[in-house]
């Protein structure tokens, strides 16, 4: 990762993202969302399963190398490298925080 400054929350979740759907899902609310894929998951629950059914498919990295906020949102942008199709990619990750956690979080191309 580079010597970029994120919010903690946001650290925590690409340092999570790397071991496990469980230590990732603590990063969240209880009512969090993540939007990836064409596909909203609602909730810890929702949240630990879209995310290790994403580990069971793919094996991958995440290197955030820019930082923005746009309308209380922070915007990281991440290079994501692994074994799925279009590898490597440049994501976009909209972060809205509340109270320490991620409130949502929306990933795009």
């Amino acid at each position: 990762m580079t010597d970029l400054h994120l919010p903690e929350p946001i650290a925590a979740y690409f340092s999570a993202d790397r071991q496990n759907p469980d230590a990732l899902a603590h990063c969240f609310t209880a009512q969090a969302t993540v939007k990836d894929e064409g596909q909203t998951h609602a909730g810890l629950a929702a949240i630990r399963a879209w995310k290790a059914a994403a580990s069971a498919r793919f094996t991958y990295t995440t290197e955030p190398f820019a930082l923005e906020q746009d309308s209380g949102h922070h915007i990281v942008r991440s290079r994501v490298s692994g074994n799925f199709p279009g590898s490597p990619v440049n994501l976009r990750y909209r972060f809205r925080l509340e109270r320490g956690l991620i409130a949502s979080l929306e990933i795009t191309a």
